[in-house]
Parts: C-alpha cells; sequence; structure tokens
C-alpha cells in the first residue's frame, strides 16, 4: 500500500495488528527490503534524532565560554537556546505533512543533511547573529528528525518486533537530554566551544551514508504543497513563536507585564485560528481530528505532562547543583547522568512488560513511579549532592521509560498508516511544548519563591533562631550578640548564604509542584481503551 492509496482510503481504521497482516509496507515499495536493511535504516534515523534532542541540552554548560569567544551581552545568551526550541517546535508540527510530501526517506536524508551542515555553520559562527540563524535553522531540521523516528516505528518495523524499536527510539530520546550537560561539560573542558557542534559532522555523514543506501524508496507527492493553506501554516508558526517567547520572558518580567501578556494574547488567538481551520480543512497540517480518538487524546494529554516532569527534572538538577551546590559542569553532568544510567538498564524490562500488558496498566505504573520519584526530592538542602540525588534519579529513569514506551502504542498503535506521521507529529509536539512550559512554570517559581524565603531566613536569623542557623549554614560565631544590630561585613558575608538557603526552599517548592502534576496525571486512563500487543 503506497501513501496516495492510503490517503485515498480513509475509512481505514481498523487496528494495526490486522493491518500488519498485510506486507509490511516498506517492503513492498522496495520489492523486499531485507530485516537488516529495515533495521538499519531505523537505526540510522536514531543516530540523527539523537543529536537533534542532545544538541538541546549540550550548550548548556558551555554558554559562558560561547558569550565570551563572541562577546556577546549577557541577556542575550538564551536566545542560543530558544532559537533552536522555536525552531524545532515549528518543525515538529509540519512534520506530518512533510512526510506525506517528501516520504520518509526524503525526509530523513534532507533534514540530517540540513542538520549537519546547520552544526558546521553554528561552529564557524563568528557574531550572535550568525550563531542565531544557523541555531534556527539547526532546529528547524532537528525538529523533523524527531517524530520521524517514531513514526518509522510503525511504518517499517513489524509488529512483533515494534516493542524493541520504540524502546530503543524512546531510550535515545529520553537519554540524550540527560547526557547533554555531562557531553557539554567534557567538551567545554577539553576542548574548545566549536567542538559542540563539530561532533555531530561524523556521526551525521555516517547516517546520512546509511540511510541513502538502506531506507525503502518511496514516491514522492509535491501535489501536497499545492493544497498547503498558507495561512493555517503562519498561524501555527506565530503560536509557537508567540508561546516560546512569552514562556523565555515570564519568569523574568511577569506573565503580565507589557512585554509577556499581548504575546501571550496574541499566541492564544493564533492557536485558536489555526484549530479553527486545521479542523475545517480536508487535509490539515496537523490533523487535530485525531484527538477524536480517546487513546490519541489520552496519549497526548500524558505526553505534555510527561514533558513537564521529564524536561523540569533535568534542568532542575542542573541549576540547583551550579547555583546552590557550586559545582562545576562537568561533575554537575556526572551527577545528572545517573538518570540515564538508571533508563538503560530498565529498558530490556519494559519491553518485556510491553508486550505483555496492557499500556494503559504500565503507563499507571510510570507515572506513579516518576512522579514518586520527583517527590523524593521536595527535602533537598544546601548539601545535597551526589549520594542524596542517587535513589531519586533512580526511581524517576524506571518512570521515564514506563511514561514513554507504552504510551507511544496508546497513541500511534490504532491509527491508520497514513494518519502515523500526523499522529507521531502530535505526539512529540505535546512532549516539546510541556517542557518549555514546565520550565517556564519552575523557573517562575523559582524567580518568586526565592526571595519570599531569604526574607523569611533573614528575619530567623535576626530573631536568633538557631535551626535557621543551621540551615543557611552561618557558624554561630557569626552572629551579633543579642541587641546588637550586624555590622556592614557580616551582612555581606551573610547575604549569600541566606539567598541560597531560599533558593533550595524554591526548588522543594517546584519539585512538589512537577511530582503532584505528574501523579495527578494518572486520572486521564480510565478514558483511553485497552491496548494489548497482538
Amino acid at each position: 500500500m503506497d501513501d496516495t492509496n492510503a490517503d485515498a482510503n480513509p475509512g481505514a481504521q481498523s487496528p494495526r495488528g490486522n493491518r500488519n497482516t498485510k506486507s509490511n509496507p516498506s517492503r513492498s515499495r522496495n520489492g523486499g527490503l531485507s530485516a537488516i536493511a529495515v533495521w538499519a535504516g531505523f537505526l540510522a534515523m536514531c543516530v540523527g534524532m539523537f543529536m537533534a534532542i542532545l544538541d538541546i541540552q549540550i550548550v548548556v554548560t558551555s554558554l559562558p565560554a560561547i558569550q565570551q569567544a563572541l562577546d556577546i551581552a549577557p541577556e542575550q545568551m538564551s536566545w542560543v537556546q530558544t532559537s533552536y526550541l522555536i525552531a524545532e517546535v515549528i518543525a515538529i508540527a509540519l512534520t506530518g505533512l512533510l512526510t506525506r510530501t517528501l516520504s520518509i526517506r526524503w525526509l530523513f536524508l534532507g533534514a540530517l543533511l540540513v542538520f549537519t551542515a546547520a552544526s558546521f555553520a553554528c561552529a564557524m559562527a563568528d557574531g550572535f547573529w550568525p550563531l542565531i540563524a544557523a541555531r534556527a535553522v539547526q532546529g528547524l531540521a532537528g525538529g523533523c528528525l524527531i517524530p520521524l523516528v517514531f513514526s518509522s516505528v510503525f511504518l517499517l518495523i513489524d509488529e512483533k518486533h515494534q516493542s524493541i524499536a520504540t524502546t530503543i527510539a524512546g531510550g535515545l530520546a529520553v537519554l540524550a537530554p540527560t547526557l547533554g550537560p555531562t557531553v557539554g561539560g567534557y567538551i567545554t573542558q577539553q576542548y574548545d566551544w566549536p567542538w559542540l557542534f563539530l561532533v555531530n559532522i561524523a556521526p551525521g555523514l555516517l547516517a546520512l551514508m546509511i540511510g541513502f543506501i538502506v531506507l525503502p524508496r518511496q514516491s514522492l507527492d509535491f501535489k501536497q504543497l499545492l493544497r498547503i493553506d498558507i495561512l493555517t501554516v503562519l498561524a501555527i508558526c506565530t503560536a509557537l513563536v508567540a508561546l516560546e517567547i512569552g514562556l523565555k520572558n515570564a519568569p523574568t518580567q511577569g506573565w503580565l507585564s507589557s512585554a509577556v501578556l499581548p504575546v501571550l494574547i496574541l499566541s492564544l488567538i493564533s492557536a485558536a485560528f489555526f484549530v479553527r481551520r486545521s479542523l475545517k480543512s480536508p487535509q490539515p497540517i496537523l490533523d487535530l481530528k485525531l484527538l477524536k480518538s480517546p487513546n490519541m487524546a489520552v496519549a497526548c494529554g500524558i505526553s505534555f505532562v510527561f514533558g513537564i516532569g521529564l524536561f523540569s527534572s533535568i534542568y532542575l538538577m542542573c541549576v540547583f547543583l551550579g547555583l546552590v551546590g557550586l559545582m562545576e559542569p562537568l561533575e554537575i553532568g556526572l551527577i545528572v547522568i545517573v538518570t540515564g544510567i538508571a533508563q538503560l538498564l530498565v529498558a530490556p524490562v519494559v519491553v518485556q512488560l510491553e508486550l505483555r500488558l496492557d499500556a494503559r496498566l504500565l503507563t499507571a505504573a510510570g507515572l506513579i513511579i516518576f512522579g514518586t520519584g520527583l517527590l523524593m526530592s521536595t527535602t533537598q538542602t544546601r548539601q545535597t549532592g551526589f549520594d542524596e540525588m542517587f535513589w531519586p534519579q533512580i526511581v524517576r529513569g524506571i518512570g521515564i521509560m514506563l511514561c514513554l514506551i507504552p504510551p507511544t502504542r496508546l497513541a500511534l498503535n490504532h491509527l491508520a498508516e497514513a494518519q502515523v506521521p500526523d499522529g507521531s507529529a502530535l505526539f512529540n509536539l505535546m512532549r516539546n511544548l510541556g517542557g518549555a512550559i514546565g520550565i517556564a512554570v519552575v523557573d517562575t517559581i523559582l524567580w518568586v519563591q526565592t526571595p519570599i524565603y531569604a526574607e523569611a531566613f533573614g528575619q530567623r536569623l535576626a530573631a536568633r533562631d538557631m535551626e535557621a542557623v543551621s540551615i543557611v549554614g552561618i557558624p554561630a560565631g557569626m552572629l551579633p550578640p543579642p541587641g546588637t544590630a550586624p555590622t556592614v561585613q557580616e551582612i555581606a558575608l551573610a547575604r549569600p548564604l541566606v539567598e541560597r538557603a531560599g533558593m533550595t526552599e524554591a526548588f522543594n517548592d517546584a519539585w512538589l509542584a512537577v511530582g503532584v502534576l505528574t501523579l495527578l496525571a494518572v486520572v486521564l486512563l480510565p478514558f483511553a481503551r485497552s491496548t494489548r500487543p497482538a
């Protein structure tokens, strides 16, 4: 069955297990593609996806080095991240349309070629705007690679091997942001910052070569481009760009400020316009009608909440260890990598469970375990380090795999072949949106709560509260005698300790908010239908 026939048969809604009694689509399109070739192509696509996700976090620990090398203003450096994320989210939304137009083969080869070239351009950038432009192009290409891999699981891989393929793709998708700070810290410490981007060149070219040789050759359908609704494209781009900009500025300038509220309103209006036109369009850019399926709606909701927990947990750990623990980038990376190791160790077990149990049951277990791991970090102190973070990370690592693999089957397994690219784009878009919103929300909690807690600690110190003295870490000998005001020098010495103590409590509040939200997501699962592997 080719793409045009699939599109011509929108009523093909039978379970994927029934459709897979037919020949594998990749094999029929390529005149009998071998299993080895299918897996080689799939793994090449996974390499591209891994690099795209890794590049989100790899530069975090290196921003000061980039700022100094390119003489960039400190307040502009966050755009190195924001430009990539904005472009990536837009690309994810358009991936379904691009897949129908270019096919999996040519979209992957084109996106990976552009991503590799943009990585080289980032390394060669000699100023702020060249770097931002190259990062945006890199994000556009990388955003196509992420949902494309999850689509290929259900379009290229036989059903009996889909759980293994989903585990590989899902494991790499959540391992990449965990490894990012470690890899970035090591490169920054051992080499110069351009190598953050140059490391993509060799694996990118290798994956290109393998993909060109083994991926199934599929016909192109440029007629799809002639039916594009330009207004809908502009609406989704405006909605996502405005949302990302608003979320980026909200923690520092306030959610109701003149620089944030109008942008968020613009995002809401554009999103409403996009939804309205998409629901009426016979061939939408992003098929929102898929959300009529209870399983897809529930899976997207869980993906959104999971994105909040996944990206927020990595962000909270890295920022806490840097600002409160005063650790170096590589030291931070070596601590947060525990989550990734736990994911790798538990992945084979999850594969076996996913082959035997209902996806709803496994997803519920994943949300409960992941939420518990998040709540285990709500009692951090200024002395929290590797030992205190070890077991919460282990628990979260187990929960992450259960929150990623079963929901993917819940979202995509029941879709017709022609619907899988749109379903994958929608499912992955929700996770990335959750991550962006989650980071903005926890950032707001940190900015708002830190001064409140710091002031409270200051008042307790003034009242000679010895518990507060211990929490803040001020030597008892530094306290002024009763009835005596502290000197300017004593205040200067105590202020950083008080601020770090207040920030620690704010971090605990953020962990609590994310953990509770993750646990509450379990209530969505009863609305989904049973999904058992064949």
